[in-house]
């Protein structure tokens, strides 16, 4: 009302309104929202909670309508810069809240544990874990995709594909007024982006044994987990050992229903950040990136009123369903006992030869006939 009366007022004395007077009077709501949000609070309070145990860095800054929010990584475990280690990452879109707080709970659960889990703080001795689980805070606070600068971090790297690609989806340089942009060509990468790229080259990709796991949710009718690549069609070098993971994870939850396949099965993409850390990680270590994507139709066909909400296209609505999701923990600790015990399993000479064989039968022979 006080708007509307101040607006009127200077229409009336036939005043002209100026951009100052605009931003001060018609965008004066601004200052009454939300200086924060949920995920990003809850992460604030866990790592108060565990400050003794995690060490932890704020690798950027992110800003967007006057606030400011940083982006956090929160690590935990051996100190020895050869010892294996798992990487947890999510919020690299903004919409997709589920994914951080699916590993929000688990880094919750990992904290209350080291209380009592003998066998946890064992495995903390031999392997590291690092967590950067709102890498998007600016775009999550505003509820959109992309970052402040309309570019989707998912399609900021430079790299473009071998093949055609989805319109749009696949990533474009028409414009931010448009989704899936990623960004001008020849500049810089974004700070989020060139952020996890860092955690991941400084933290992850330089030890003998990485693994890192990045949870998303996107419309699809069934939850999957992907690998590269995403740029092409062609095999990733650490195939055999991709294939053994997968193997381990299906006998160890037989039940698991999701999809672990590589990416491109589903459509390829230009600047996927993960096909970038992995091409730049050294040929003689194991860097295994994994992307969890939580399938929306899944809440969406139970719940369709959800397509006509901006978070219910990417998020379980019903707080039920929520709860079900969150209940997911145990892939982000099997993916844990498997770095813990990668002496066991990874693959070396003749057998690695044939697990590779075999990973080609399995993911390609069909789609190369």
């Amino acid at each position: 009302m006080v708007r509307s009366q101040a607006i009127l007022r200077h229409l009336a004395c036939r005043t002209p309104i100026t951009l100052q007077f605009f931003f001060a009077v018609v965008m004066q709501p601004l200052s009454f929202l939300p200086d924060s949000f949920a995920e990003y609070e809850d992460l604030k309070t866990i790592l108060d909670q565990g400050s003794v145990s995690f060490e932890i860095q704020a690798v950027c800054d992110a800003t967007v309508c006057g606030r400011q929010f940083s982006v956090y990584t929160a690590s935990i475990g051996s100190t020895d810069p050869l010892a294996p280690a798992i990487g947890f990452f999510g919020g690299i879109h903004g919409l997709e809240r589920i994914g951080s707080q699916l590993v929000l709970d688990y880094m919750r659960a990992l904290l209350a544990r080291l209380e009592w889990d003998e066998l946890l703080v064992r495995q903390l001795q031999s392997i590291r874990l690092i967590f950067m689980l709102i890498v998007n805070p600016s775009g999550m606070w505003a509820a959109t995709r992309a970052n402040p600068n309309g570019v989707d971090l998912m399609r900021n790297a430079s790299q473009n594909a071998d093949a055609r690609v989805p319109i749009l989806a696949g990533g474009q340089r028409v414009g931010a007024w448009l989704p899936w942009y990623r960004g001008r060509e020849g500049e810089p990468m974004e700070v989020e982006a060139a952020a996890l790229l860092r955690v991941v080259e400084g933290q992850l990709a330089w030890r003998p044994l990485s693994i890192a796991l990045d949870c998303h949710s996107g419309c699809g009718w069934s939850d999957s987990i992907w690998f590269p690549y995403a740029r092409t069609r062609s095999l990733m070098p650490h195939l055999p050992e991709m294939y053994v993971l997968k193997t381990m994870f299906e006998r160890a939850h037989p039940h698991h229903g999701y999809q672990f396949e590589p990416q491109s099965h589903q459509y390829l993409l230009h600047g996927d950040l993960w096909d970038f850390a992995y091409d730049r990680a050294p040929s003689s270590n194991v860097f295994l990136p994994m992307t969890l994507e939580l399938g929306s139709w899944l809440w969406i066909k139970k719940n369709p009123r959800q397509l006509f909400s901006r978070q219910g296209m990417f998020n379980p609505v019903k707080a039920h369903r929520t709860a079900r999701v969150l209940r997911r923990p145990r892939i982000c600790s099997t993916f844990s006992r498997a770095v813990f015990s990668s002496q066991r399993w990874l693959p070396q000479g003749n057998r690695r030869e044939q697990l590779l064989q075999s990973a080609i039968d399995h993911w390609y022979s069909e789609r190369r006939a």
